[in-house]
This record gives C-alpha cells, sequence and structure tokens, in this order.
C-alpha cells in the first residue's frame, strides 16, 4: 500500500511537470532530482522513494532524467544539496524528509522555474507542492486492534517527533482505538528520533 501511493505520488508529479515542460522544450528531458534523507539500501522510507524514482524513470523513458543524492542531513546542507540541483538545471526536485521543508521553500523562491515536491511537509508556494503517504489508514486498524485488546483502556504509543505527519498517525490510531472502544485513550512517549 504505501509502496503503491508513493509510486503514485511520484509519478504523478513527474508526470505532469514533464509533459508541461515537454511542450516548451520538446527535445529535452525533464531533469528530476532526488534528495534522499539516508542511503536507499536501508528498508523504509528512501528505499520506498528510490523505487519510486526507478519507476518514474521506467514508465517515461527518455522523456526524464534522474539523479539522487543519498544520506543528506536536515539543515544548511540540505539546503546546499537542493539549491545545487536548481543551479543545474533540473526542472523538478522532490525533497523527502520533513526536515527539508524550509531549506525547499528558501530555495523555491531563488528559483521560481524549478518545481518542488517536499514530502510530509505543510508550507507550500507557487512552485513547491507537498505530498504525503496514507501512513493514517493503517494507524487506524492498529487502533481497532489496540481498542478491542486493551484490558486497562489505555494504550501507549512511542512517536518519533511532533510533527504534523506523525501526530496524524497518533490521531488516527485514537480514533481507531475509540470506533471499538469509546473510553479508551493514547498515552504518547516522543523520542525526538525516527
Amino acid at each position: 500500500m504505501l509502496k503503491h501511493t508513493l509510486l503514485t505520488a511520484l509519478g504523478a508529479a513527474a508526470l505532469t511537470t514533464a509533459l508541461t515542460a515537454s511542450v516548451a522544450h520538446a527535445a529535452d528531458p525533464l531533469k528530476v532530482g532526488f534528495v534522499y534523507v539516508s542511503p536507499i539500501g536501508d528498508a523504509g522510507w528512501t528505499y520506498q522513494h528510490e523505487l519510486g524514482r526507478q519507476q518514474m524513470e521506467a514508465a517515461l523513458g527518455d522523456q526524464v532524467t534522474s539523479k539522487f543524492i543519498e544520506s543528506v542531513p536536515e539543515g544548511g546542507e540540505s539546503e546546499r544539496v537542493i539549491r545545487q540541483f536548481a543551479a543545474d538545471g533540473y526542472g523538478l526536485v522532490f525533497t523527502t524528509s520533513f526536515g527539508y521543508m524550509n531549506p525547499t521553500i528558501k530555495v523555491a523562491k531563488q528559483f521560481p522555474k524549478t518545481a518542488f515536491e517536499h514530502a510530509t511537509g505543510y508550507k507550500r508556494a507557487k512552485n513547491v507542492g507537498t505530498y504525503n503517504v496514507r501512513f493514517y489508514e493503517g494507524r487506524y486498524l492498529a487502533g481497532i486492534v489496540a481498542g478491542s485488546m486493551t484490558k486497562t483502556n489505555v494504550a501507549g504509543y512511542v512517536a518519533a517527533f511532533p510533527i504534523p505527519e506523525v501526530v496524524m498517525g497518533i490521531n488516527a490510531f485514537t480514533l481507531g482505538m475509540r470506533s471499538v472502544n469509546p473510553d479508551a485513550e493514547t498515552k504518547v512517549i516522543w523520542v525526538n528520533s525516527w
């Protein structure tokens, strides 16, 4: 489900931009850059983005070329990498971590002809879109299971960071739990780490 949703989002955004760009430059493939927060070999978030990038290339063929840079820390280094993609003429840049949000917005202002897609963020601009995965669906179902099994009406939830995508998951879990056990409550522990 996660893989399919992410691939769909990546493909739709890339295809839309590719078609728009192809009108102006029919012979030039769209250059698409990906900024990854971890190595592509790690199972999980970055790996799924990498599968999406590969699928995009397979589906669009010579209409696109792409490049990725992996293990880019959030903060100043990500801004440098994002800016370099834009300066190198990439027409679309995917910034795939929540912590890339402010650097993406900053660079986008300096490169208005480059399209940016930021994962899990909430800030947008004329040339910056956002995308997310439907994590909440699985969290809701897990909540139903927890609500059905609890003997104390309390469930623990270990959460990474207090950011929108994580809070969305907590809310979905709690709603799922309360759908079968209205008296249930969720106790959250923040670990401030992925």
